[in-house]
């Protein structure tokens, strides 16, 4: 039971983690992993969690949904933050855990935050005590942790990908925080619908996001003559440190499907007009650099590879630029993939690919191209035939099929 100063103090933290959920039934989003008979769930109900590693973009629910598998399974919890964690500090953890278990039979959850972080030495020396079940742990980060960790954490460990919610999710939440919690409350709050729309929007499915700039707001907006704080998409906008979209949705989609059609089209002037059109009005360039990238594969493909380079580095200067430095780059992109000849071999390849993944799933691999058999020494290598060799590598049901038709490129 918490003590009056414990409950003075929760009220002082931020709207996010005053709201952040104590239960499964309270969780919002990641359906597909803590959904109704879904794995994950079946093993927190279970109270049998493994050490597992959630990683996914962030204001997902990562360390909310870490702190619930601790209380459920009234086990020691102890966090840390591989930015500022030591190897000195985990082996006292490690110690102390030992002898909890010892003792008591109780395992301890060590939940570490941005967990790409920890070096192979602070990785190592955690090993021994996952081993002899004293820790499970639980690690929480951006990155995928098949790149960004090192294998002997993530060969001990269940890994579950977070999704960004959406943003009838957040406006759940949102709605929620109005309604329930006791700072809000003080205050008669009036959100109109435009507002609700842009933080759930805007936050890009970070619900700490969505729920700071609402704190944000309610602090900062003063009332009106009837005693109410109204907070409009303009409050949000201003609170979120983004534009307010000036686009009601059709003619959002109306410009978006214009400057798509105008990169395949070859139109790079009337690309570059939609492209800033849509800059104007608010909305987030990274999103027309994602959509370049798309069109460089789907209607340039192999007619100008470097298309996609010029696409990607687009996405890359923006996130590390930000504007209007990172335009000149957008636009540079913009105009070569409009100016590139088009080809779209590689969509067309890719649909008939996955088609036939899909409808022949079970058909045999050739003898010879499997790992290691006695009938793979039948296997032609192609550098022994000067770099190609006729072979079937199809299974007998798909031999004659072919996805990719080669023609002359011109490669840009």
């Amino acid at each position: 039971m918490q003590s009056l100063f414990e409950n003075l103090n929760n009220n002082k933290k931020p709207l996010a983690e005053r709201m952040r959920p104590n239960n499964l039934d309270d969780f919002v989003g990641q359906k597909h992993i803590i959904g109704f008979g879904k794995l994950l769930r079946r093993l927190i109900e279970s109270k049998m969690v493994p050490s597992v590693i959630f990683y996914g973009p962030p204001g997902t629910g990562k360390t909310t949904l870490a702190r619930i598998i601790a209380d459920t399974s009234n086990s020691n919890f102890v966090k840390l933050n591989a930015i500022s964690s030591g190897v000195a500090e985990v082996k006292s953890i490690i110690e102390k855990a030992k002898n909890e278990f010892e003792l008591y039979g109780k395992r301890t959850y060590l939940l570490l935050d941005e967990c790409h972080r920890w070096s192979k030495a602070q990785s190592d020396s955690l090993l021994a005590a996952l081993e002899n079940g004293y820790i499970n742990f639980i690690g929480c980060t951006t990155e995928n942790p098949s790149y960004s960790m090192t294998r002997a954490i993530v060969s001990r460990c269940s890994i579950f990908e977070f999704k960004r919610l959406s943003a009838e999710d957040i406006k759940l939440v949102l709605k929620k925080a109005i309604e329930t919690d006791i700072n809000l409350k003080a205050h008669k709050i009036k959100i109109d619908e435009d507002a609700l729309g842009y933080f759930a929007d805007a936050s890009s499915g970070d619900v700490r996001s969505a729920l700071n700039g609402l704190e944000i707001g309610v602090i900062t907006t003063s009332p009106n003559k009837n005693n109410e704080i109204v907070i409009n998409k303009e409050i949000a906008a201003e609170c979120l440190q983004k534009k307010a979209l000036s686009l009601d949705e059709d003619l959002y989609y109306h410009l978006l499907s214009a400057f798509c059609k105008s990169l395949r089209g070859s139109d790079s002037t009337a690309a570059l007009y939609y492209a800033n059109r849509l800059i104007e009005a608010g909305i987030e360039p990274q999103i027309l650099s994602r959509r370049l990238i798309a069109h460089a594969s789907e209607d340039v493909g192999l007619s100008a590879p470097n298309a996609l380079l010029q696409a990607c580095a687009s996405l890359y200067a923006l996130d590390h630029l930000g504007m209007p430095e990172g335009n000149l780059a957008l636009t540079q992109a913009i105009i070569y993939v409009c100016e590139s000849p088009k080809d779209n071999r590689v969509v067309v390849a890719m649909n008939m690919a996955q088609d036939d993944a899909k409808n022949h799933p079970d058909d045999n691999v050739p003898d010879y191209l499997k790992n290691h058999t006695e009938a793979s020494k039948k296997y032609k290598y192609p550098h022994d035939y000067g770099g190609y060799v006729k072979q079937q590598y199809l299974p007998d049901s798909l031999k004659d099929r072919k996805y990719f038709n080669r023609k002359d490129i011109k490669k840009k």
